[in-house]
């Protein structure tokens, strides 16, 4: 029977892998709605501005792309931000008498 406790060979624990795909649902749930609501907010302005101030139809188009591109640059900086934490992390290094 093995406790959670209990290092792996490894070299980790269970709660360790658990907890680091708990963390990756976290950040694609995120990256997600970073790159879904910039778009839902264009179109509901384009919604908004056409039934209230009779806009033409044709104010979607530009809200589609406004939107596409506040989603794509939402990617970007996501992206760029999760690469620098990852080169960080993989920099550490754990000295003789360093202790974990």
């Amino acid at each position: 029977m093995v406790c959670a406790s209990q290092p792996k060979p490894e070299g980790g624990t269970p709660l360790k892998g658990l907890y680091k795909a708990l963390e990756d649902i976290v950040w694609l749930t995120q990256l997600g709605l970073n790159m879904l609501l910039p778009l839902l907010l264009c179109l509901g302005g384009c919604w908004w501005a056409t039934s209230h101030w009779a806009w033409p139809e044709w104010v979607y188009l530009p809200g589609i792309f406004l939107g596409l591109a506040a989603g794509a640059q939402n990617f970007w900086v996501f992206a760029k931000e999760r690469m620098d934490r990852a080169k960080k992390d993989k920099n550490h290094r754990v000295g003789f008498n360093s202790h974990q």
